[in-house]
């Protein structure tokens, strides 16, 4: 196992200090990469877990649960092991010596294989991720597959550098009077202790995988509990890191799945007194509650935020709003990077086709939309299925919120009839209804807003983004002073920026390995996937010293 994987975590450690492009798992679903059918096989492993109790060798209350529907209109059926949660964390415990006696480079290692082996499954996760959170296809595959685990790879790699960043033993020698003193020492990592991590809907692997992994390789047992609408993905990964492991000699309980339908089972754990690091992806109002009340751990959250786009000019018109329109669209604005507010100034910009007043930037942008997602069949394939009814009320309800400037539609999905489909709206408000656009609309709502000028749209990004946080901020000007002051801008508001997107790369999409997801420097995040900061807390180093 661990010679087998030496060479990918040695190209994970150099990619997180170059910060070029490197994936260690192709992204494109072609039967060229992973072989001819993979994808049937895939599909008919998911499908071999609809209605049955899913096969996890894992003690429980000995009843079994599960209440998964697929946004596609499909009732799942998959039932999971009622846990208890003291015993969950009784065999963490007790698993959790082995594991940090086995040092850092077994355990990094281990971690890679339990990677490569999710990535050989990554049609069946596919298909889990798709009907559990509503992403179309390729974007289930893609995101939940490829760079879901680039991004578990990255954190194994933060990790394992931040364990090996000094010698493990020493001689140490000091001169003195006759003969020099002489210790030998040795220094352990520490693992901080029982690990949990709160999975959410729309991306239950992609924002699983950092925490999980980076707890894991640190020396940490995981507890893994899924959101109540998409256990299934969580629920495979699980049962290939207890196969790895117990095959490798460790205990499996070094990572267990807590299941359950809504019951409040994520409080109860979070609060444990042995539950001593947290994971969360999710809501302000829970992640703000784990932060007040989880003390007894350390707690990484990443929650909701207001993502801003500045207009003040552009060298290409039909670029700018065919990139946005595609951002706006993408899962249905269903991303935590996903723009929201789009700030223009009230007199208009300049562009490659001549001056653009304010309502013809806002009419560009909903016609941008509109031609992008015209045809159903190709619309829902970009815009998936809407995750659950709050975004649905949210998208409802947006028309009161000020002047339509593109309605929502519902397409029709040609496989399947009972999706909850809408496209994106777009709505007029005014720079003073910050009651309005001051707060995440999770969904496909976005807000166009009149500025005084590119000054005043900067200013308000900044105060947006300190009062409410946010994950992306994005900015389009032909002007190298403009994009600095945008920079400034930025850099205040702790958010990270992206200028002038007008091809291939979006501001709600970031690549392993060079993107920093997240700051850790406005309040949509305590943290970055993944910088040291992300890992350093996992463990403490503990020393013994005796005389040479």
């Amino acid at each position: 196992m661990q010679e087998r994987h030496r060479e990918t975590l040695e190209k994970a450690l150099s990619a997180i200090v170059g910060r070029g492009y490197w994936s260690a798992y192709p992204e494109s679903p072609s039967p060229r990469v992973y072989g001819e059918g993979a994808a049937e096989r895939g599909k008919e492993a998911f499908e071999s877990y609809l209605g049955k109790p899913f096969p996890l060798d894992q003690p429980g209350t000995g009843n079994w649960i599960g209440a998964e529907r697929s946004p596609y209109g499909i009732d799942l059926g998959v039932t999971y092991p009622e846990p208890v949660a003291d015993d969950l964390i009784e065999a963490a415990k007790a698993a959790l010596p082995a594991w940090r006696d086995a040092g850092p480079e077994a355990r990094a290692l281990a971690c890679v294989e339990i990677v490569d082996r999710i990535n050989k499954r990554g049609f069946e996760l596919a298909n889990a991720v798709q009907h559990t959170t509503g992403q179309a296809f390729v974007m289930a595959f893609q995101a939940g597959g490829p760079h879901a685990q680039d991004r578990a790879l990255e954190a194994v790699a933060y990790a394992y550098a931040a364990m090996t960043s000094s010698a493990a033993a020493a001689r140490w020698e000091k001169p003195a009077k006759g003969e020099p003193l002489v210790m030998e020492k040795r220094f352990t990592v520490v693992p901080r202790g029982v690990a949990l991590v709160i999975g959410c809907n729309t991306f239950p692997t992609w924002n699983a995988y950092p925490g999980l992994f980076a707890s894991l390789a640190t020396g940490n047992p995981v507890i893994v509990k899924p959101h109540p609408r998409a256990v299934l993905p969580l629920a495979i990964t699980v049962q290939i890191a207890r196969e790895v492991l117990a095959e490798a000699g460790y205990d499996p309980a070094l990572v267990a799945l807590a299941a359950e339908e809504g019951n409040g089972l994520a409080r109860t754990l979070a609060t444990h007194p042995d539950i001593r690091i947290v994971d969360f992806t999710g809501s302000t109002e829970f992640g703000d509650w784990l932060e007040r009340n989880a003390t007894q751990a350390l707690v990484h959250t990443e929650k909701a935020g207001v993502n801003t786009v500045v207009i003040d000019s552009t060298d290409s018109w039909k670029g700018m709003l065919g990139n946005l329109a595609f951002s706006l669209s993408l899962y249905s604005g269903q991303m935590c990077t996903a723009p929201q507010n789009i700030l223009v100034p009230a007199g208009g910009i300049e562009t490659d086709e001549g001056h653009k007043s304010f309502d013809e930037v806002a009419a560009g942008l909903a016609a941008a939309v509109g031609k992008l997602l015209g045809d159903d069949a190709r619309a829902v394939e970009l815009t998936g299925a809407l995750v659950n009814p709050d975004v649905l009320a949210r998208v409802e309800a947006a028309p009161s919120l000020g002047e339509v400037v593109l309605e929502s539609r519902a397409p029709a999905h040609p496989a399947f009839p009972d999706a909850v489909i809408r496209t994106p709206v777009i709505v007029r408000v005014d720079p003073g209804q910050q009651d309005v656009y001051g707060r995440e609309h999770f969904g496909p709502v976005s807000f166009v807003i009149p500025t005084g000028s590119t000054r005043e749209s900067l200013d308000l990004l900044r105060r947006t983004i300190k009062a409410r946080g946010a994950l992306t901020a994005s900015a389009y000007s032909t002007s190298s002073d403009v994009l600095d002051q945008a920079e400034r801008a930025a850099l205040d508001a702790g958010v990270n920026l992206s200028c002038n997107l007008t091809g291939g790369v979006f501001v709600n999409q970031s690549a392993a390995f060079s993107d920093y997801h997240g700051s850790g420097a406005n309040p949509a995040a305590t943290a970055s996937l993944t910088d040291p900061g992300y890992v350093a807390g996992r463990f403490h180093v503990v020393q013994s010293r005796r005389p040479a």
